[in-house]
């Protein structure tokens, strides 16, 4: 059985999936995805999403599971994808986590537990918000939970709603939810692995030649599509870099080359934010690309990760 999870993480366009499916092919592995975009249908080229081929026969899971009109939460990932790593255990197999959304990863790993939702207290505060404005909202919050009221601005209506949605619910603050749910000792054993380039420069130009990849395979049909659809602009799956852009393009406020050029930045910008994210990380093992991936070499290096963090032993590697 397996003795516990390996990750593989890292900023956009560095590998992470080829090395998730080499290391699956290697240890009968399945893949768990860790990226908040990835859930959603119909989203598949500005997600960078693998396809049938790109699997290479591995199971994935956490693909393209919700409508892009929805909302998704950290707790209800957690929920789903834990059972996704349970189920790949108890088979024998071994789970590799793969994705670069750390708040997903860190809330995975960490047996952090969350309250469920409350659907009727929720639309009730989230009206009120609309009705009565971020500055009340938050004074009423104020009240029941000063902490989080002063941490808060007045137009974080998502969080706002949500203090008050636990509060209500349980009648504790979200802040000592949060206290005593981050207490938990860790839902599993992991070796961590990040992807990176050892010069920022490559890694930024293969995020540049990823997004002219991703317009020719047909983004722009894609966005189309999903507006077709009636997907509402303002939703979470079109605020998604790429797509909010080319939303932009095609109401005439920008030009089509400007937002490809648009799309590049916030994506080397989100992949600096990821490399900080990774860098305040004791426990992460780096494989740093020279030019190009080498993914020969990176299996290596991974397997002797996997076994001295415990996941793997001698005959495992067999």
């Amino acid at each position: 059985m397996p003795k516990g999870v390996v990750v593989i993480t890292g900023p956009t366009a560095t590998g992470k999936t080829k090395l998730g499916i080499e290391l699956a092919k290697k240890f009968d592995g399945e893949v768990i995805s860790a990226d908040s975009m990835q859930l959603y249908k119909y989203m598949d080229i500005g997600t960078a999403t693998p396809d049938a081929e790109e699997m290479e026969g591995i199971p994935h899971h956490m693909l393209s599971i919700i409508e892009p009109r929805e909302d998704y939460s950290v707790s209800l990932y957690v929920e789903a994808a834990a059972a996704c790593v349970d189920d790949v255990i108890a088979r024998g197999k071994m789970p590799i986590i793969v994705g670069g959304t750390g708040l997903y990863i860190d809330s995975l790993l960490s047996g952090r537990g969350f309250m469920g939702g409350d659907a009727a207290l929720r639309e009730k505060f989230s009206q009120q918000y609309d009705e009565e404005g971020g500055e009340a909202m938050l004074r009423l919050l104020a009240e029941v939970d000063s902490d989080s009221a002063q941490r808060l601005h007045a137009n974080d209506k998502k969080r706002i709603v949500r203090a008050l949605e636990v509060y209500h619910a349980t009648g504790k603050s979200i802040t000592q939810h949060n206290i005593e749910t981050q207490s938990m000792p860790p839902r599993y054993n992991s070796c961590k692995i990040a992807l990176s380039f050892e010069d920022r420069a490559d890694l930024y130009n293969r995020i540049d030649r990823r997004v002219d990849l991703m317009m020719e395979m047909g983004l722009v049909a894609e966005v189309e599509k999903l507006i077709s659809m009636g997907v509402d602009e303002k939703s979470t799956a079109m605020q998604a870099i790429g797509y909010k852009e080319i939303v932009l393009a095609l109401r005439g406020e920008c030009s089509m080359e400007e937002a490809v050029e648009t799309v590049k930045r916030e994506s080397r910008r989100y992949a600096k934010r990821q490399l900080s994210w990774l860098s305040s990380k004791k426990d992460v093992n780096w494989i740093r690309w020279k030019k190009q991936p080498d993914l020969d070499w990176a299996r290596q290096l991974s397997t002797s990760f996997m076994e001295n963090n415990g996941i793997i032993t001698e005959a495992d590697k067999k």
